[in-house]
């Protein structure tokens, strides 16, 4: 049977409605094995850790169903290939398993994944890993073979190995005061990993805990604060997120900006192309979001270190879709982190972690107009960061932005073609084609992503 041109309209302004306004915001966020994993390992009965049954049944049942074909649990790239992030991620999802005696194939197969891969993802990266890498990765070597797992990695990947953990012992040492003071990541929010000479004690979790009773937003540090200590506050937030998500795994961190999730999902409709079809949605969204930043604009903001990259993601993504609709936005709601020295210089000892963040605020200083001099000065800044970001990683085979080709790229054509001169089909097409760095912020352990099904519905 044929379908009216009205029946088709129906159709499509139901699926619009759907996409956009009516489903929970987190459905399009992709969920994390490792903080998953964590939570699975919770026992039913905190008093009694050799329970026999999980607290979190629904997180078991995740691990076990979300196993690649390739043996790895995590972050893909674009091409279905794994990322250095499925390392730990995997060991968390076998150390699962092995915990409740369940899935032996599916452990199996995991560990066979990673004495197979981890020379090859830990040597694209040698003498350079992710600051988050450095932490967890050896942690949960450590806590795999207490659990009583066999890693057998090759002999020869020993030293390589050793300088991991040589690093980790650098960064845990470098930052103990650092920590103390609310540098960015906190020391605490890795407390799942951290080795005993370093882990705190109960007292400094509770004094660390947040008012929705977690660890720095984090699952995985939650769930083990909450291990060792059967804090109800900790218990609460576990709850309350399975409730939330637990049918499809839980997110790298939790609450999470809604808002910031839905401006992420009108960007990247327009840089995929679609927008002219979602335009009253994209503007629904937009309403909402500027509705916030009018409230916003009588009082100055007051942003912790710790969320300083999550802030301007948003900030710089609001400025830009704003201004390209037509709305009357401040420079100061964006450019508010150049009048704070503190901020300023811990983006610039942190170039790597906020290289994406970074891009995007150079990318909404492109709808500044004449006179906007402290978005000149965001500019500025933010390219200055960049540059050194990109030098760094075309200085060495071994950098880690070397092997983030798509990334590396995408940061050069910004800064060598200037806005105006850009033609939107390519623009387009070079979006879907580095569609692996389409992020929203950097987590603790891998970005978070838009799960592409639902874009793509």
């Amino acid at each position: 049977m044929e379908l009216s041109k009205d029946s088709i309209e129906a159709l499509v302004k139901m699926m619009k409605k759907e996409m956009l306004l009516d489903i929970d915001p987190y459905s399009f966020v992709s969920p994390s094995a490792y903080d998953t994993a964590w939570l699975a390992m919770v026992p039913a009965d905190s008093n009694q850790p050799c329970s026999m049954e999980p607290m979190f049944r629904v997180c078991l049942d995740w691990v076990l169903k979300n196993q690649t074909q390739e043996g790895f649990w995590g972050e893909c790239d674009a091409h279905g290939n794994p990322t250095l992030e499925s390392l730990p991620a995997t060991l968390a999802s076998v150390i699962a398993l092995k915990k409740w005696n369940v899935g032996k194939e599916n452990a199996e197969k995991g560990l066979a994944f990673i004495r197979a891969n981890a020379e090859y993802l830990l040597a694209g990266h040698q003498n350079q890993f992710p600051r988050w890498f450095a932490i967890v990765f050896p942690g949960m070597i450590e806590l795999a073979r207490k659990t009583g797992l066999d890693l057998d990695f090759p002999h020869h990947l020993k030293g390589l190995l050793m300088d991991i953990f040589f690093e980790r012992e650098q960064i845990l040492e470098s930052d103990k005061e650092l920590a103390a003071g609310g540098a960015y990541p906190s020391l605490l929010s890795y407390l799942e990993v951290l080795p005993s000479l370093y882990a705190a004690n109960e007292q400094e979790i509770m004094k660390n805990l947040s008012g929705d009773g977690s660890l720095f937003q984090s699952p995985s540090a939650t769930a083990c604060a909450f291990m060792a200590t059967g804090n109800k506050d900790c218990l609460a937030y576990l709850q309350s997120l399975i409730e939330k998500c637990g049918n499809n795994g839980v997110p790298p961190t939790y609450p999470m900006d809604e808002e910031l999730i839905k401006l992420g999902l009108a960007n990247q409709l327009e840089r995929l192309g679609l927008a002219e079809h979602f335009t009253q949605q994209i503007e629904e969204i937009l309403t909402q979001v500027y509705q916030t930043y009018t409230k916003e604009s009588s009082s100055e903001k007051s942003i912790s270190v710790a969320s300083v990259a999550t802030q301007l993601q948003k900030d710089s993504l609001a400025f830009r879709l704003l201004r390209m609709h037509g709305y009357n936005i401040s420079p100061r709601s964006l450019c508010w982190f150049l009048n704070d020295d503190e901020i300023v210089d811990h983006i610039e000892k942190n170039q790597e972690f906020f290289s994406s963040v970074m891009l995007n605020v150079y990318r909404a200083t492109d709808v500044m107009f004449s006179g906007e001099y402290e978005l000149e000065e965001a500019r500025s800044f933010s390219r200055k960061v960049l540059e050194k970001v990109v030098s760094k990683g075309t200085g060495s085979d071994n950098d880690v932005f070397t092997k983030s080709s798509a990334f590396q790229r995408m940061m050069e054509e910004e800064l060598s073609l200037p806005w105006v001169a850009r033609l939107d089909h390519l623009e387009h097409r070079a979006w879907i084609e580095q569609n692996e760095m389409n992020a929203l912020w950097p987590g603790k352990t891998c970005f978070h992503r838009y799960k592409y099904s639902a874009i793509a519905t």
